[in-house]
């Protein structure tokens, strides 16, 4: 792997450190601030935490997949309720899928779990999809439908009782299996695996298929949540360095563009700090200017000295 390659977590950072704040101020005895964040994670999903009613011992926590009804189908209210049992609302907040509440007055010493599920309530909404087949797999049923997730509006997911297979608008992407033990990813332009031959799949030069071919070995009980993690994130892993790779071409080509400016006498961020600055007659202005000096050893060398100056006599020198 790269060193320049960054792995991502499939907890919410920011789920993480909300809640850890208002949980150690809760228990602390502190003064409770209100709440009312919306943020949305890397690949569109929003979320929102507020305080339920203006009651500001209680956080909100509700998600909002553009999915959600596909997830339905593989029993996602099931594994919800079974993940966060108390905490999840009766009824979720407007225009959102799933809400939790946590009660302040009610929050554990050791919240840490409760936190920690919490930051990975998108991950275990995925999760319904993944458990569902990888029981299948273990029991050797075949036969079974294979679910179609439409996780973005040109991104649809795959799942069947064999592989997983993930379909994106891609313009290049180039895989080498680094490890024994992975399982083994095909990546396919232009047309879908076999696995989808008779499906509705789009076809196109612009289009990709990652398919990942998992093993008993990966989908096992003892493996199984690790895997569940890296394929819940691999979309979000794989366009974070997509849009990476772009940002470093652009700084590339800024930075040549600078030292060329500089090498033929241009210098532009001088010249725009210059044009850009706004002067005030209020405030005064600290100049440098050089004289020549000789030192004891006979040399010469430039003596610095600083004034400071108004703003207006700063532009009458001008």
């Amino acid at each position: 792997m790269s060193k320049a390659t960054i792995m991502l977590d499939s907890n919410n950072k920011f789920i993480t450190e909300a809640l850890s704040n208002q949980f150690s101020n809760a228990l602390a005895g502190n003064r409770l601030e209100s709440v009312n964040f919306h943020f949305k994670d890397f690949d569109g999903v929003a979320y929102h935490m507020s305080n339920p009613n203006d009651d500001k011992n209680k956080i909100m926590l509700s998600i909002y997949l553009s999915y959600y009804e596909e997830l339905q189908e593989h029993g996602i209210n099931e594994r919800i309720r079974q993940e966060y049992g108390i905490y999840v609302a009766e009824k979720p907040e407007p225009q959102y899928n799933i809400s939790l509440i946590y009660d302040l007055t009610e929050i554990p010493q050791k919240y840490d779990d409760l936190i920690f599920k919490a930051a990975r309530l998108k991950r275990n909404c995925l999760a319904s999809v993944f458990e569902k087949y990888f029981e299948f797999q273990e029991r050797g049923d075949a036969g079974q439908n294979r679910a179609v997730i439409h996780y973005r509006e040109d991104e649809t997911m795959y799942a069947g009782r064999i592989s997983e297979c993930s379909a994106s608008i891609k313009q290049e992407i180039h895989g080498k299996r680094a490890s024994q033990t992975a399982p083994q990813v095909i990546f396919s332009l232009g047309e879908p695996p076999l696995e989808l031959k008779n499906s509705n799949a789009r076809i196109s030069e612009g289009i990709g298929y990652v398919t990942f071919v998992l093993l008993p070995k990966h989908t096992c009980k003892a493996s199984r949540d690790n895997t569940i993690d890296l394929l819940s994130i691999f979309r979000s892993y794989l366009h974070y360095h997509i849009k990476g790779t772009k940002v470093i071409k652009v700084c590339y080509c800024f930075t040549n563009l600078l030292l060329l400016l500089l090498r033929i006498g241009l210098h532009p961020i001088e010249n725009a700090l210059q044009n850009g600055r706004i002067l005030k007659n209020t405030e005064s202005r600290k100049t440098e200017s050089y004289t020549r000096a000789e030192d004891y050893n006979g040399s010469y060398f430039r003596k610095r000295r600083i004034t400071w100056i108004s703003n207006s006599e700063y532009r009458n020198r001008g």
